[in-house]
């Protein structure tokens, strides 16, 4: 080994001892914000699990509390952790069982859910149970088939036409509307 070699070695050690000064003199400087990064980032993962695992849990009772209710409906424990635990699986459930039994009362207090599909899908089902007109969303055309059925019952033909006469031609429901008008037309 000759000399040039060995300085080549010593000048390459150097830098490396350099580098390793350099990165304690930044470490002591910036330790505090470091082990706070640090620390802050294992809060936060530790926490996102945390919240994960309680999120889990409640969707897991919720579940076993509707399984429990589609066995037996009038639970009252099952319900009250449904309602706790899963509101929106709770309401669709009270919708279920107050449209099965035509409990007109019970779907116009959910024509109020924050919860736009209940509420429509309530307000609708409300309406034709107390066969009354409605304004839907979601059941346009079954509605306006269903305000001039009424029309129709009531001896009312110009309105059911014009409420027929609103139902899209490319609707699955236009062939019911052209019987309709056929018979309304029929009827005079």
């Amino acid at each position: 080994m000759d000399i040039a070699d060995v300085k080549k070695e010593l000048s390459s050690d150097e830098k490396i001892l350099e580098s390793a000064f350099k990165l304690e003199t930044l470490y002591k400087k910036y330790k505090f914000f470091i082990w706070g990064i640090a620390i802050a980032l294992l809060l936060f993962f530790a926490g996102t699990t945390a919240m994960d695992a309680i999120k889990q849990a409640k969707l897991e009772e919720a579940n076993s509390a509707f399984l429990t209710l589609q066995n037996k409906a009038d639970d009252a424990a099952a319900l009250a952790t449904l309602k706790e635990k899963n509101p929106a699986l709770y309401e669709l459930f009270i919708y279920a069982q107050a449209a099965k039994n035509k409990d007109a009362k019970t779907l116009s207090g959910l024509a109020n859910s924050s919860n736009e599909v209940i509420a429509d899908a309530s307000k609708y089902t409300a309406a034709v149970i107390e066969k009354k007109p409605v304004d839907s969303k979601l059941y346009k055309e079954m509605a306006l088939l269903e305000e001039a059925y009424l029309a129709i019952k009531a001896g009312d033909a110009k309105k059911a036409k014009a409420k027929l006469e609103l139902i899209d031609e490319r609707s699955p429901f236009s062939m019911v509307a052209q019987l309709l008008k056929h018979s309304v037309l029929k009827a005079k």
